[in-house]
């Protein structure tokens, strides 16, 4: 069934929902049909809302393609990375990166989420009140910078400078997707501090790249499996350029999705203290009062409910374009070649008819013997096919790290001056503000073991 969306503004299509309250609006879309037209100013695009019709478009990626208005402006950003690039470029990247995110890697990469983690943990004070997502997107900056740059001293001003870089850069990315063309290169103070942050972004990446090709060491980090990686069919390596947009697109995955999840998380789990009890109860008996580390993740099956819900009920990826390539059918309805859709895993991610008690936070809903009820398309926070995202299990294990070792040492309250809603024209799914305070406990010696 397919269907539009409530009558759209004149000029300006649905731009205003989606830029006030744009996860309640996409949400919504399911109620008006399986494909749901809306208007960006005055191009259609049209939103998938049912499982299947998802999958047929994360599964055909050579018909629905990357492009449109997100990675029209995404491009001056994160360039040609493995997240952005066209189906023409995908698979080249794709095998010359894998290596890199390889199971013996990660538990490589794990050390330094522990240590990370733990130093964040051991900062607090008992009664400190948290600004979550920033004091996290901090934490996962410093863990991607490590894991990409053993081999290159990255300062905590530089760290600093690229957060603030990247918040700069990606607030003007879907800003300017709402924006009409011609205003987005007038010399205004917006713009050129625009334009200072990506420059800032690109020199420091580009300086790194350099100071790795000129020393020849294998640090045994993610740089290091860049710069040796050998595509086997055409013997030829990323040149720096590609390795430049490799960085920065990695950089921007490490340093939002995964601070939004373990921030939604935190939120979710200081409402429901049952769940909060029930996951300290876990990480008690398995972690022993130590910082969680690469050996628990398994040992944590809670624990990794939590987050998954977590990525269900607050999807951080919200709306992600693509472009038809040819014509082709899609619920019914004939889409020309050009035709922009949006993925959007709101859409689908609280239909009634696909989750049981779709608006309940209930990590239990991924038990085993009841996911199988669950269509295939029906959870895409990860995206799906031949791109879903080659970080998901560094992802996992971050935060199933993370989120172990906090509720291991601390009890969160949230504040009622936090404002939950979602962070305006940002590009990943966040709360504004989340105050935490946080209050120490002492793990239950009756969940240890003996």
């Amino acid at each position: 069934m397919t269907g539009s969306a409530p009558r759209p503004l004149p000029v300006v299509g649905h731009l205003w929902p989606l830029m006030r309250r744009p996860i309640e609006f996409l949400e919504s879309l399911s109620t008006y049909g399986d494909l749901v037209e809306i208007r960006l100013g005055p191009t259609p695009a049209y939103v998938p809302c049912h499982p299947t019709l998802i999958r047929q478009v994360l599964t055909n990626d050579r018909t629905f393609d990357k492009g449109g208005l997100l990675f029209e402006r995404a491009g001056a950003v994160v360039g040609n990375g493995l997240g952005s690039c066209p189906h023409s470029h995908h698979r080249r990247q794709r095998r010359l990166i894998q290596p890199a995110f390889r199971h013996e890697r990660i538990r490589h990469y794990a050390a330094v989420m522990e240590d990370e983690v733990d130093g964040l943990t051991h900062s607090w004070q008992d009664g400190q009140v948290i600004d979550t997502f920033p004091v996290l997107c901090d934490l996962g900056l410093r863990i991607s910078t490590r894991t990409l740059f053993t081999g290159s001293t990255v300062s905590e001003s530089e760290i600093t400078n690229i957060r603030d870089s990247f918040e700069i850069a990606l607030h003007r990315i879907v800003k300017t997707m709402f924006m009409p063309h011609g205003l987005q290169n007038l010399p205004t103070a917006a713009n050129r501090r625009y334009k200072r942050a990506l420059e800032y972004l690109h020199e420091t990446v580009g300086r790194i790249i350099s100071q790795y090709r000129e020393s020849g060491v294998d640090h045994g980090d993610l740089m290091s499996m860049l710069i040796s990686s050998t595509d086997e069919e055409s013997g030829v390596g990323l040149d720096d350029s590609e390795i430049h947009d490799q960085v920065v697109s990695l950089l921007l995955a490490a340093s939002e999705t995964v601070p939004a999840c373990l921030a939604w998380a935190l939120h979710s789990l200081s409402l429901q203290p049952e769940l909060m009890t029930r996951l300290q109860e876990e990480v008690d008996t398995v972690v022993q009062g130590r910082t969680a580390h690469w050996g628990d993740v398994e040992a944590l099956p809670y624990t990794q409910r939590v987050i998954t819900e977590s990525l269900r009920r607050h999807p951080p990826g919200w709306l992600f374009t693509r472009v038809t390539t040819e014509g082709v059918e899609l619920a019914g309805r004939h889409l020309k070649a050009g035709t922009t859709v949006i993925f959007s895993p709101p859409a689908v991610q609280s239909r009634a008819d696909v989750f049981d008690r779709p608006r309940e936070y209930d990590p239990d809903r991924w038990l085993r013997e009841r996911t199988p009820s669950a269509p295939r398309g029906s959870f895409t926070s990860f995206g799906g096919g031949a791109r879903k995202c080659i970080g998901d299990n560094f992802a996992m294990t971050e935060m199933v790290i993370a989120l172990a070792t906090m509720v291991r040492t601390w009890r969160f309250e949230c504040l009622p001056r936090s404002d939950l809603r979602t962070a305006s024209l940002a590009t990943v799914n966040h709360p504004r503000r989340l105050l935490l305070r946080v209050a120490k406990r002492t793990p239950s010696l009756a969940s240890s073991r003996p």
